[in-house]
């Protein structure tokens, strides 16, 4: 059996590599109601694609239930279904692979990347914080995220434009952006000689604006990429002025002049060119036309424009019930951190965002909400604020200020029971050899002690209320509770000791017992 940690990237390669050639058909499964049944699923329609009415041939299922690999996980049973081909995992192993090198799975895989380089662009940035729109600061919070996950996997990444404003700057460091700062402009002296030569003569007489120097043709370069590059049939012509060509100058200075030392892959490599490195846009869906444009501009002008050209179009932010409402980013901050400060205070009383010791505190929890909120939905789709004053209520399942909220209490239970152990209230955690992982089978485990289990463990009716009400009136969805009653119930553990809850946290967590659902 391998020995290198499970990857959900390893074991989907291994499942559609099991089928034959072809694109990949397998997906990993997040819902929570079909992860009782299944880990993969191969859907109906990619089967059909691939084999004569959606069969897949007997040969192939016994290949994908014996299914073995460097990093894949053991398979228990692969079997057709309505939705498609289901495939569960032997938990058991898997979380006794797991928990057996937690360590190894705490720390970072080897980057695979080294030496790529990718040159991120965030044309929001140049604007101004006031004027910066809701969909705007989405396409900025994708590309620091972005960043940061290209770098956790050994990718060398450039971030353009450098900010200039400090108004700019200052609001990237309460939203915990890391984005480099700049000075002063690149120049676009010889962008500007190549655009004169290139400009149609024919202006009809008239005098151009300040600012503006002709109209370039696109068509013919659209044409030339062709379809399949994605571009806009509409695109014609483009109006070209100084502001576009300084952009292209920052982002022709950035590709050819990588910092030193910026990635140890590149030292000494032979070329730190264009054809080495993919430039990625990330701009809002009202930008996009205008970023095509810039995009085809660059190729035009300059010969050795980078061939690696990829937009990331995020979708439109609205804000629930209010569909005329213009709110800038900045006072959605404020909107967001008045909230949390207001949740804190029905909480503990008092007045508390005027304490030192509270600030940091607050100002983490906004930007968490705010990330939460912006980064749960994939990018090109559109995205639903709720910024109804009601929405500081922590009983919905789907706002930031609830997610972040219950995540600080997680965070308070966690360091109480660490206190707890340390002196001595809690037995010590068992070897991970000791442990029966036969009997993590089950997705939910039945409730103990004072609340009244369901007639199958973890499953209930649909259209059921299944929660339960706690004492600050923060409601916890039934299969949460059902691991806040094993954490914090007493009992008698196997060393002999009774341990009884501490604190007041602890106390306000714990379930109201048989009248405690709502």
């Amino acid at each position: 059996m391998a020995t290198r940690r499970l990857g959900v990237g390893e074991t989907l390669g291994a499942l559609n590599a099991a089928l034959g050639p072809g694109g990949p058909v397998w997906i990993k499964e997040k819902r929570t109601r079909h992860l009782r049944s299944r880990d993969f699923l191969a859907p109906h329609r990619a089967l059909q694609a691939r084999f004569d009415d959606g069969q897949v041939p007997e040969h192939l299922l016994h290949a994908l239930a014996c299914l073995q690999g460097p990093g894949v996980a053991p398979v228990l049973r692969c079997a057709p279904t309505p939705a498609g081909l289901s495939l569960q995992l032997q938990r058991p192993a898997v979380f006794e692979r797991v928990l057996s090198a937690v360590a190894a799975y705490a720390t970072p895989a080897s980057p695979a990347s080294l030496g790529q380089r990718v040159l991120l662009h965030c044309p929001a940035l140049r604007s101004s914080p006031c004027a910066l729109r809701l969909s705007q600061l989405r396409t900025v919070l994708v590309a620091d995220h972005l960043a940061r996950a290209l770098r956790a996997h050994g990718v060398c990444v450039r971030l353009v434009p450098a900010v200039r404003d400090p108004h700019m700057l200052t609001f990237l460091q309460q939203l915990r952006v890391d984005w480099p700062a700049a000075s002063e402009r690149a120049s676009s002296h010889t962008l500007r000689s190549h655009a004169l030569e290139e400009l149609t003569s024919a202006n009809d007489g008239r005098t151009l604006s300040p600012g503006i120097l002709g109209r370039l043709c696109l068509k013919e370069l659209v044409e030339e990429q062709g379809r399949t590059a994605g571009y806009d049939p509409n695109l014609d012509n483009c109006l070209v002025t100084e502001d576009l060509l300084s952009v292209l100058a920052e982002l022709q200075e950035a590709l050819w002049h990588w910092p030193e030392n910026s990635d140890p892959g590149l030292a000494g490599a032979p070329d730190t060119g264009t054809d080495g490195c993919l430039v990625v846009h990330v701009v809002s869906c009202e930008e996009e036309f205008q970023q095509q444009k810039l995009d085809l501009l660059w190729r035009k002008l300059v010969d050795k424009a980078p061939l690696r050209q990829k937009h990331l179009i995020c979708g439109p932010v609205k804000v629930a019930g209010a569909p005329g409402t213009l709110m800038t980013a900045p006072e959605y901050y404020k909107f967001r951190h008045a909230q949390v400060c207001k949740a804190s205070a029905l909480k503990h009383g008092g007045d508390l965002a005027q304490d030192p010791a509270w600030t940091e505190i607050f100002g983490v929890l906004s930007v968490a909400t705010i990330k939460f909120e912006m980064l749960s939905t994939a990018p090109r789709s559109q995205l639903f604020l709720a910024l109804a004053d009601s929405s500081i209520s922590t009983k919905g399942t789907k706002s930031g200020t609830f997610v972040m909220y219950n995540c600080a209490r997680l965070a308070t239970l966690f360091e109480s029971y660490k206190c707890s152990m340390e002196q001595g209230l809690y037995p010590t955690f068992p070897p991970v050899s000791s442990l029966d992982f036969s009997l993590l089978h089950d997705e939910y485990p039945p409730l103990s002690g004072s609340a009244k289990p369901d007639s199958s463990a973890g499953l209930h009716s649909p259209g059921a209320p299944h929660c339960c009400t706690h004492r600050d009136d923060m409601q916890v969805p039934g299969t949460a509770q059902h691991g806040f009653q094993l954490l914090l119930q007493p009992g008698t553990h196997p060393g002999g000791e009774h341990t009884a809850k501490r604190g007041g946290t602890c106390r306000g967590i714990q379930g109201k017992g048989k009248g405690s659902r709502g």
